[in-house]
């Protein structure tokens, strides 16, 4: 059963609960059962209406006693099934202190309170029930593919996330997971002319789909689009997972501090990815003017095309030449597309590859 989205606000134990020892009646456990049920399907669903559905079926066990010490329960729910007009619930009634104290299964009607009839679940409804499905036979979390700018590293991180899956569990294990690919023109043009504002806008409501469609986190399959993050993160309910925080973690992790940063014009010009990195205790260090110049436009003629050069690569291999001569001790490859050109092989220093290490976090994350 999910546990973090799916748990209601706590009740408090009322004196009329309680027998004379002090323990609550096994009939009340259905109440306060039905009093979190009603509040998370208000949170959830918006059936904020007493009459909005109606139980017609309960299965109840009973795990641990209940007294007034306890102080308050919450509820934990989950959906199992969702049909035309009903929907199966799992549940679990929790005391305070976490501990479980009851388990059941529901089945209800969804009705229209003006007439009095059942009704079918609205689209939006059972989108809500798709992200509060429960999970049977492993705890993966969904992992939702913010992407398409460019496909060629989204692609990447498709591949990467299940290749992960599968070597950590074997089999024919693979990623939970949901993509949404935007249409890059339409970002890139929105980058040129500096209408960030459009493109958050944009990202988020991608963002709020893959939400919508059961995602536990969001991850955005690119480090220049990082500008809009904590727009993206606010619009939504469930974590992103920050590229910068990821890369930096994995730089300090091999006690590398001062590092080059290669990426879009926009990654290495503007201050929102170096301060996150610098925030992380790292000393970033952008090419000079020129080779800032170079290392754009190959990211967007060529590596956003699909197009892998041996020229471009020795360029590249050059720029990281220089910012070697500056004293760096390791290169990170901020922007998604460049570990397509450049490897390990082609670096004095170590390089620190974004997209594999956003997906390693990723997989991390899923399967905790």
């Amino acid at each position: 059963m999910r546990v973090t989205d799916s748990r209601s606000d706590p009740v408090a134990l009322r004196f009329r609960d309680l027998d004379a020892f002090g323990h609550v009646y096994h009939a009340e456990y259905l109440t306060l059962l039905d009093e979190l049920r009603t509040a998370w399907f208000g949170s959830v669903l918006g059936l904020d209406h007493p009459q909005s559905y109606v139980v017609v079926r309960v299965e109840i066990d009973y795990v641990s006693s209940l007294t007034g010490d306890d102080g308050s329960v919450h509820g934990e729910f989950a959906v199992e099934a969702a049909g035309t007009t009903s929907l199966t619930l799992r549940e679990s009634l929790r005391a305070g202190d976490g501990r479980e104290v009851a388990r059941s299964r529901v089945v209800v009607v969804l009705r229209d309170p003006r007439t009095g009839s059942s009704r079918s679940l609205s689209d939006r409804e059972r989108a809500s029930c798709v992200r509060y499905a429960e999970r049977r036979g492993h705890a993966m979390k969904r992992i939702g593919l913010l992407g398409g700018m460019s496909w060629e590293s989204s692609a990447h991180y498709y591949r990467l996330v299940n290749e992960l899956v599968r070597d950590r569990l074997g089999g024919l294990h693979s990623a939970e997971c949901l993509m949404f690919s935007v249409d890059f023109a339409e970002v890139e043009a929105m980058q040129e002319s500096g209408r960030w504002d459009d493109a958050a806008r944009l990202l988020t409501a991608a963002a709020r789909v893959l939400e919508g469609g059961g995602a536990d986190f969001v991850v955005l399959c690119t480090n220049t689009m990082h500008k809009v993050a904590d727009a993206i993160s606010a619009g939504v309910s469930v974590p992103l997972l920050h590229l910068g925080d990821t890369t930096a973690e994995a730089v300090l992790a091999t006690g590398v501090r001062r590092v080059g940063l290669l990426g879009t014009g926009f990654t290495m010009e503007q201050s929102f990815y170096k301060d996150r990195l610098a925030g992380h205790g790292l000393d970033v260090v952008v090419p000079e003017a020129d080779d800032r110049a170079l290392v754009h436009r190959v990211i967007y003629d060529e590596l956003c095309r699909g197009v892998v050069s041996e020229r471009s690569r020795v360029a590249y291999q050059a720029v990281i030449g220089r910012l070697v001569e500056e004293g760096v001790e390791g290169v990170v490859l901020g922007c998604t597309e460049i570990e397509l050109l450049i490897g390990p092989e082609h670096s004095p220093v170590p390089v620190f590859p974004t997209t594999r290490l956003h997906a390693e976090a990723a997989v991390r994350l899923a399967l905790g």
